[in-house]
């Protein structure tokens, strides 16, 4: 048997816009999906979604990651067992995490010679597939770990700050916002324009905070970030809330992450008050986890 396994992500900026080529900061953090994969007789894929054999509708990604992978070898019979600290649908890029840990334990179980890059390239076939239009950014980022700026592919200083993750449990479909987006966008093309090209302005004003470790200047882009997105009809209630919570709690910022409907938000924490923002988005409803950002993408366990 082998255990590949794979980090996911959050967005410092530039979700949505990334998809129409604005740039976008994107971090892998420590927490991972694990892929289990060993020969077999038949395909069976084992996951919390259930057990099934080759089943589109419940396992899209690794269904796609089997059709996709049998271009490079002879694969018949495969079992996979996945495990993940990932919540499906929210925002920490769980698919793709699932999807590149798949491919490499794959490419190591059948000897394909795949790089990293390359890894990455059929991810994003792979989200694009399933998803209609997806950005490269999640595939990359957990392919690569560490802080990258997208669409330049360009690495920069590692996050050193705590990272909150609150997730509100409302699931989002990430293909139903980005087709809203997109006919949001249709509608008033005047107005949403000029903000997804501000969204990912942002990006490019962060990166020399970001390497200089500049949290505070970080934080109010971040800040003014979320609400840009909730100006193109992404953002929640139940969002809201968490993201107003950690903020009066003391989180050097919060905002969403990833497709927004639901899902996770983040904040940037001090070393010393990071529990408090966990309490505070627990005390209305969400659940939150601390994690931190990673230097390591996808590996061979």
């Amino acid at each position: 048997m082998i255990t590949c396994s794979a980090p996911g992500k959050v967005y410092l900026f530039g979700e949505h816009a990334v998809v129409y080529g604005e740039n976008a900061i994107c971090c892998a953090i420590e927490l991972r999906t694990k892929v289990h994969a060993e020969k077999a007789e038949d395909v069976i894929i084992e996951s919390v979604l259930g057990t099934t054999g080759m089943d589109i509708e419940v396992h899209p990604y690794v269904c796609h990651v089997l059709k996709k992978m049998q271009q490079f070898a002879d694969i018949k019979g495969i079992r996979f067992k996945i495990e993940s600290e990932l919540p499906v649908g929210s925002g920490l890029g769980s698919s793709a995490a699932v999807t590149v840990a798949s491919i490499e334990a794959l490419n190591q179980l059948y000897g394909c010679g795949l790089s990293l890059e390359d890894i990455a390239g059929l991810g994003h076939e792979i989200e694009k597939t399933v998803q209609g239009n997806a950005s490269p950014t999640d595939t990359y980022v957990s392919t690569m770990g560490g802080v990258v700026m997208i669409p330049q592919r360009k690495k920069l200083k590692t996050i050193k700050c705590p990272i909150v993750v609150g997730n509100t449990h409302k699931f989002s479909s990430t293909k139903e916002l980005v087709a809203n987006v997109a006919k949001l966008r249709n509608e008033f093309p005047d107005i949403i324009d000029p903000i997804l090209s501000d969204i990912g302005r942002m990006s490019l004003l962060a990166e020399k905070s970001v390497n200089e470790k500049d949290y505070k200047t970080i934080g109010k882009l971040m800040n003014v970030n979320q609400g840009l997105l909730d100006a193109i009809g992404v953002g929640s209630a139940e969002l809201s809330s968490l993201v107003y919570a950690a903020r009066n709690s003391g989180a050097i910022c919060a905002k969403i992450t990833g497709a927004g409907g639901g899902g996770c938000m983040i904040a940037l924490a001090e070393d010393n008050n990071a529990s408090d923002i966990v309490n505070a988005i627990e005390d209305v409803g969400g659940s939150a986890i601390i994690t931190r950002n990673t230097e390591e993408g996808v590996r061979l366990e």
